[in-house]
Parts: structure tokens; C-alpha cells; sequence
């Protein structure tokens, strides 16, 4: 029997409406019994338009008692109905907090409004001694603890980051406002902080050091996406005519140490509704401030895929000293492709979740990097019908094209000019924004291949040199006498090389030799 097809739950929030008015849902309840039964304090950072908003609200029903809501789910039979629990749910989503004491007055609004649902008045002058009232009179009032669940926690200091000062002051207002929560422990039942960043705890959470983290934690990590099995059930009406191969290259791949990788949750749904690929997730956020930080910093598209963190440079995030890799991880524009612990610490490696996110993010490099405003749909359209039609003397003329479309003061304004990666970022950046599967230093027993690509049944192996810097035709030989091409063999398919030489004076390819392995 063919299941039956429901409404895409696109931009819908709300739990109760998703479940009484029929739209598709997938079960996270068996994640919110094991936290609800294992702990008390938590902190989950997921990106933007993961489902953190939906996974609160889940737990608003869940605490309230609304079973209803929860037949046929994995929570039902292990939950206990008979008990209702008071619930304090603040959202800084709403609005933005560029302002000094704008934080403040939200705060203070949200709290006097669930105290009058409940026909309580506070008294107390400063908005952390409201909070604390609140949670007191509720515990008294229903003899049951609280539960308390903030979302978005972290967006009154994002929106500040341009404004150093008023976001010193909204992450000094928010430390006390949270530090409430472990003063009156004894009124609280259950406590979740979501947010798309994970600031230090010594500067946010100083006054909440009982924190349980588990954005990291393994057996949370599909607590918020997609998984696999969600497509094959929940959503299986759907994936009718879709070519399943092809969704999981765009939009699955995201990893926060589980077993399973799992998809946006929001393309996929944006795909269910237009039956077409695009980067809807992307567009919907423009990352000006990431990719400001990346050329100002000389962070080049080459390093992204491949870069090296540890656990302490993933949580390295607050208004004075914004780590590369965090902002790139918590953001959602690198996940974890290896761990391991070593040295006594955990350490990972990252990389692009998914074709959207490597070809997108890299497209608005590209911009950054060559410095035109050219249409760059239609110059990755050409290197695409290019390699496909695997003429590489055409991919070069490509290629050349768009160095020479560099202004020449962009050298001057960019500090990454004064790198020798430049002109490999500006390569890379031009074929991931083509849509190109890449892979980058690829390690074997012969050393380090600057660049891998399989494409259309053929692979092609690039090796980058400067030419003031090398022997004449140094790249092509490095790659045929190194044997890169051993490695790729047993897929019994075309082995191009190819020895790409930059030159300092010409700013440009000054070599591009094409041999076949």
C-alpha cells in the first residue's frame, strides 16, 4: 500500500501543529526521554534551520503533558502523563539586539508575560531577579519543577559582532540572566540553551558551569536533521522520482560525531516541495561577516576542505577572539569528516558537508577572490561543459580568463595576495563553484597530491607550483614520478595529470600540461 502523503511542515515551528494538522514529522522523542531521564542541565548548538526551535517546542508539549500529541511515538509508553510540569520557554529570535539594553528589555517582556498567564505580578527590580521569582512561584504554584527552555540564547551577541561594545554588554547581561537558572536549581526540573554558536563557558556560562554539552556528544548527534531512515519512512511519499544518490551528494553529510551523517533538514524539504536541486538552505543566509573573516584573516578556499581543529578551537567563540574553524563548524559550512583522540585531546578533521555548501560557499569566494562581478553562473557553466566534454585546452583557456579578470589593486587590498596559496584558492574556488567533487592533498605512500577530481567517469590529478620558484614543467613531473596515480587505478577509469604553473610576474598560468597516466 503506498503511504500516505502529508503537508511539508516548510517554516513550521510549532509541535501541536504539526502533529493535530497532519504534516510530516520525524521522531526525536527517543532523544528527548534518554535526556530527560540521564540529566538536567543541557546545551545543544546546531546551525541555523536545523529544527532546534521545533526540537524546544517538542519538549514544551512533552513537559506540559499533552500525550495526545505523542501517540504513536517513541516516547508514548515510557513517559509518565500523570505528571505536568510548569514551562518557561524564552526565544531571542524575534527582533534584533544592535542596541544597548535591547537584550534587556526582551528578556523582561518575555518573563512578566508567561508571569501574567499565570496571574502572577513580580515585583523585583532587575530583570535576573524577576527570572528567579518566576521560577519559584511556578514550582510553588503547581508543586512541580520547571522546565526551562531558551532558544536562539545566542543571538543577541551575533547580531551585536559588529558593535564589540553592545555585545560585551549583551553577553555580560545574558551570563547573569542564565547564571539564575543554577542559583534556583531547586525549582528546575529540566533545562535546554539552543543556539547556532557555542561561546566559551568561562565568558557566558560561568554562572551555569553545570552545563551538559552535547552538540558533540555521539549519541545526540542526529537529534536535530535528517537521517537516512527518515527519507526511506517518514518522507518516503516524497522521494518518489528523486534519484536518491543525487539528493544524499547535495544535502546530506552533516556530522557531529555519530555513526550516521544526516541531511538539512530544511533542503530537504525545499526539495519535496520544488522537485528541483538548489541551494535553498544557502540563500538563505548571506555569510558576508564569514567570508570577510576568511580573506581578512587569508584563510584561502584550498585550506577549508581538509582543516585540521581540536576540540578546544571548535568552542573557541566569544566577541574578543572568534576562531576560523569554530565560526566555519558551528555555522554549518564544515563538519567533522575524521576524529581521534590523540596527545590527550580530541582532535578533527573538517570538511564541506555537501555539494551545496562546497559550491555555493565557494562561488561567493570566487567573487571575493577574483575581485569581478562578473555573471560567475555562466563562467562556472562554461568550465563544467568544459571538462565534461573533457577539453582541457579549453579548460585552460577558462581558467586563464579568469585570473586575467583579477584587477590589478586587488593584490594591493588583499592580504592573501601575499600568499602563495592565492592562485591555488582562486583554482579550487573556481571548480568547486562549478560543482566539481574535489578533494584536496589526498595523502598516499608516494606523499601529498595537491588535488583530486573525479568527474563524468574520468579522474584528474593537479599538482600546483609558482613557476619563479620551480623548474620548467616541475609540476607534470612531480606527478608522474611520484606515481600519484597508483592510488586510482582500481577504478579503471581515465587518469588525467595535470601540472598547473602560476606566475608571480604575470599573475596568471604561465604552464598548464596535460599528460595521461
Amino acid at each position: 500500500m503506498e503511504a500516505e502523503r502529508r503537508k511539508l511542515p516548510i517554516g513550521i515551528q510549532t509541535f501541536r501543529e504539526i502533529r493535530e494538522e497532519g504534516y510530516y514529522y520525524a521522531d526525536k522523542t527517543d532523544h528527548i526521554r534518554r535526556l530527560a531521564r540521564d540529566g538536567k542541565h543541557y546545551f545543544l548548538s546546531r546551525p541555523r534551520r536545523f529544527g532546534k526551535s521545533l526540537l524546544l517546542d517538542t519538549i514544551k508539549a512533552l513537559f506540559e503533558g499533552s500525550e495526545a500529541l505523542f501517540r504513536g511515538l517513541a516516547i508514548h509508553g515510557g513517559w509518565d502523563w500523570g505528571q505536568r510540569h510548569p514551562v518557561v520557554r524564552l526565544s531571542f529570535g524575534r527582533g534584533s539586539f544592535t542596541k544597548p539594553d535591547e537584550v534587556g528589555a526582551s528578556a523582561a517582556e518575555q518573563i512578566d508575560a508567561i508571569a501574567g498567564e499565570q496571574g502572577f505580578l513580580l515585583t523585583a527590580s532587575t530583570v535576573a531577579g524577576r527570572f528567579a521569582a518566576l521560577l519559584d512561584a511556578l514550582h510553588k504554584g503547581s508543586g512541580q519543577r520547571v522546565a526551562v527552555l531558551v532558544d536562539e540564547y545566542d543571538k543577541p551577541i551575533l547580531d551585536a559582532l559588529g558593535q564589540p561594545e553592545v555585545a560585551r554588554a549583551n553577553r555580560d547581561f545574558l551570563r547573569g540572566l542564565y547564571s539564575v537558572i543554577k542559583d534556583c536549581d531547586a525549582h528546575v526540573r529540566f533545562t535546554l540553551l539552543a543556539g547556532v554558536s557555542k561561546f566559551s563557558k568561562v565568558n557566558l556560562f560561568s554562572g551555569l558551569n553545570n552545563l551538559i554539552d552535547i552538540t558533540l556528544e555521539p549519541e545526540f548527534a542526529t537529534i536535530c536533521g535528517y537521517t537516512e531512515a527518515d527519507l526511506d519512512t517518514v518522507f518516503a511519499p516524497e522521494m518518489a522520482g528523486l534519484d536518491r544518490g543525487e539528493v544524499r551528494e547535495w544535502y546530506n553529510g552533516y556530522n557531529w560525531r555519530g555513526t550516521e551523517r544526516v541531511y538539512n533538514p530544511y533542503d530537504v524539504l525545499l526539495l519535496c516541495r520544488r522537485r528541483e536541486f538548489g541551494a535553498w538552505w544557502f540563500e538563505t543566509g548571506t555569510p558576508t561577516f564569514l567570508v570577510d573573516m576568511l580573506t581578512r584573516r587569508g584563510v584561502n578556499a584550498f585550506e577549508l576542505d581538509g582543516m585540521k581543529a581540536n576540540e578546544s578551537l571548535l568552542s573557541s567563540f566569544d566577541v574578543e577572539e572568534i576562531a576560523v574553524e569554530a565560526l566555519l563548524f558551528q555555522t554549518g559550512y564544515l563538519t567533522v569528516e575524521q576524529s581521534a583522540f590523540k596527545g590527550g585531546r580530541r582532535r578533527y578533521r573538517l570538511g564541506y558537508p555537501n555539494r551545496e555548501v562546497r559550491q555555493s560557499l565557494n562561488d561567493v569566494l570566487l567573487l571575493r577572490l577574483a575581485g569581478g562581478r562578473e555573471n560567475r553562473a555562466l563562467a562556472a557553466g562554461r568550465l563544467y561543459d568544459r571538462f565534461l566534454a573533457d577539453d582541457l585546452a579549453a579548460v585552460e583557456t577558462e581558467l586563464r580568463a579568469l585570473f586575467a579578470g583579477i584587477p590589478s589593486d586587488w593584490h594591493r587590498r588583499n592580504d592573501i595576495a601575499r600568499f602563495e596559496g592565492c592562485y591555488a584558492s582562486v583554482f579550487y574556488a573556481a571548480l568547486a563553484a562549478a560543482g566539481m567533487d574535489l578533494t584536496v592533498e589526498e595523502a598516499s605512500s608516494a606523499g601529498r597530491l595537491d588535488l583530486a577530481m573525479h568527474f563524468d567517469g574520468r579522474v584528474y590529478l593537479f599538482e600546483f607550483k609558482v613557476a619563479e620558484r620551480a623548474s620548467e614543467g616541475a609540476a607534470l613531473r612531480q606527478l608522474s614520478e611520484r606515481g600519484y596515480a597508483d592510488k586510482y587505478r582500481h577504478l579503471g577509469e581515465p587518469i588525467r595529470l595535470v601540472g598547473v604553473e602560476f606566475s608571480e610576474a604575470t599573475r596568471n598560468i604561465s604552464g598548464f600540461e596535460v599528460a595521461e597516466a
